[in-house]
């Protein structure tokens, strides 16, 4: 599982809040954490993602995962949908 599938996916959330409520409505398939993001900050989505049984793949910074997504700025986190 890498960042490059969550470039490919033709559906996908960027952020913290959205990641967070794809979780909650049972929307996301995959979850992306950035290494570099503060821990209590994407400690819920991790819980949540376990909760759910979500797999979570870490990438190396916030930047890259941004990049990923397309965004001009660091994410901390991300999700494929369905």
């Amino acid at each position: 599982m890498s960042p490059e599938e969550l470039q490919a996916a033709p559906k996908r959330v960027v952020g913290m809040k959205e990641t967070k409520k794809a979780l909650e409505h049972d929307r996301a398939v995959r979850v992306y954490i950035a290494c570099d993001a503060e821990e209590a900050v994407v400690r819920p989505v991790i819980e949540l993602s376990e909760d759910k049984s979500v797999p979570v793949v870490y990438v190396d910074s916030m930047a890259q995962l941004g990049r990923v997504c397309g965004i001009a700025v660091g994410a901390a986190a991300a999700a494929i949908a369905d």
